[in-house]
Formats: structure tokens, C-alpha cells, sequence
């Protein structure tokens, strides 16, 4: 196993690799908690729900899971000592642990999106392996300090989810809703936009620093993976803007309005 991963480059994924498989385990195991606990909680709701929009519930709920536990673990790596030193090829053994439970969301994610493919289109499954293979690279090690980083884009998912949820628990248009909407707004624009922008051009900085040392392939996924994620933040931030201004609208009855974001934004 460790020869098989130090001639792909990933030495460090030797100490890992059994905590992405375990992530993606407990995935699909809160996948089928949501299953039988939510009957429970939203018997008015949840047993009305059928094929598709059943399924895609139950994976809000995994997806806000893995939101809040990723942004909890990430934050103390934003001050991690060894990994400031060396913010491109610095390894810490925690940091790696935190991206090994990402890469197993992602991996469940990928895995999840080909089975349902009918459902929920290629789509998914391309931004379920794009993401993995973007995770998967930083056990070089590589850009570990950073994906602790990208990691706070999450702030914005478990806002973006109860949203989501509100719409199916019939509270679209009202107060709660519009207080949850203006948060979910706010930690968009803050995480996404304004830091998201600043981090990426920092990164951009010290990855030049040492170009000479980085494989050729690396700096093209992990350019174009940057620029494709900061564009589709900004388009989803104009098209949340737009959507709330519709449903908040006082000419516009309720049952008009369409959701903010029906699909899910993920990291």
C-alpha cells in the first residue's frame, strides 16, 4: 500500500486512508438516520416527500453535517503553527485528518451521485470527483494550510440548507426565512466573495514563490478549479440576491415564488 501511494505522489495519504474510508462510512450511515429519524421529527412533511425529493433531503442532511463538523475542525488549522511556516508543502498530522474526513464526504458524494445519476444528472458526480481529486492532491503534502482556507466556504452551506429546508417545511416568505436568508447572505459574501477572493490571490503569491518546485499538472487543476469555484460564488451570490428580492416581494403570492437555490452549493 505505502509503495503504491508514494510512486502517486501521495506519501503523507498512508496515515489517512482509513479515515476517508471511514468518513464516507458514517456518511451513508447518517444518510439512513435522516431515513428513519425525520419521519419522526416532520411527520407532516418528510412522509410526503417522494423519490427524488425524499433522497434529496436526506442528503441536506449529510451535507449540513459535514458543513458544520469541516468549518469546526478547520478554523484552529488557520493558526496551526507548522503549516504558517510552510503554507505550500507543510504537513501536519491533524490537517490531514480534516481533509481525509473531507475527502470522504466527497467520495461518498461521488459514489451516491453515480448511483442516483437518473435523479440528480452527471452533474454531481463531476463535482463530487472534481472536489475529491482536489482534496486528495494536498497529501503531497501540498497547500494543506489552504484548504483549511476553502474550508470556510462551509460557513455559508448549513444557512443555505435551512433555507432549503424552510421551503419544504412551508415557511417560505416568512420572518424566519427572511432573517435566515439575510445571514445566509451575509456569511456568503464575507466567507465566499471577500475572503474567498483575498485567499485565492494570496495563495496565487506564494505558490509563484515556488513554482519551479510544484508538477505542472498540479498548478493546472488547482488553478482552474480556483477560478471555476470564485465564478460560480459570484454568479450563485447574484442569483440568491435576485431570488430573495422575488419571494420577498409583497406583490408576489408565496405559492409563486421559486426557491432560492433548489440545488445544493457545495464546496
Amino acid at each position: 500500500m505505502n509503495d503504491i501511494l508514494d510512486s502517486l505522489g501521495l506519501s503523507t495519504l498512508r496515515y489517512h486512508w482509513h479515515t476517508i474510508l471511514g468518513s464516507a462510512f458514517v456518511c451513508s450511515m447518517i444518510l439512513q438516520l435522516s431515513q428513519l429519524i425525520c419521519p419522526r421529527l416532520f411527520p407532516e412533511t418528510y412522509p410526503k416527500l417522494q423519490g427524488a425529493k425524499r433522497l434529496n433531503w436526506d442528503v441536506h442532511v449529510v451535507s449540513t453535517v459535514h458543513a458544520t463538523t469541516s468549518v469546526l475542525l478547520a478554523t484552529p488549522l488557520l493558526w496551526n503553527e507548522t503549516l504558517m511556516q510552510d503554507k505550500i508543502f507543510g504537513y501536519d498530522y491533524h490537517a490531514g485528518q480534516v481533509y481525509a474526513l473531507t475527502c470522504g464526504y466527497f467520495l461518498w458524494d461521488t459514489i451516491h451521485s453515480i448511483r442516483h445519476m437518473k435523479e440528480f444528472g452527471i452533474g454531481f458526480v463531476f463535482h463530487g470527483l472534481c472536489s475529491f481529486s482536489v482534496f486528495i492532491f494536498s497529501f503531497r503534502p501540498f497547500l494543506l494550510y489552504y484548504g483549511s482556507v476553502f474550508l470556510m466556504f462551509e460557513l455559508s452551506t448549513p444557512f443555505l440548507n435551512i433555507h432549503w429546508f424552510m421551503d419544504k417545511l412551508g415557511l417560505t416568505g416568512t420572518i424566519y426565512q427572511l432573517i435566515n436568508g439575510v445571514i445566509l447572505l451575509t456569511v456568503f459574501f464575507s466567507a465566499r466573495i471577500v475572503f474567498g477572493l483575498y485567499m485565492s490571490y494570496h495563495t496565487y503569491q506564494n505558490v509563484m514563490l515556488v513554482v519551479d518546485q510544484v508538477p505542472l499538472h498540479l498548478i493546472v487543476i488547482y488553478s482552474v478549479a480556483n477560478v471555476v469555484l470564485n465564478t460560480l460564488n459570484l454568479y450563485w451570490f447574484y442569483k440568491m440576491i435576485e431570488s430573495l428580492a422575488r419571494r420577498f416581494n409583497p406583490g408576489k403570492k408565496t405559492s409563486q415564488m421559486k426557491p432560492v437555490v433548489e440545488t445544493e452549493i457545495k464546496k
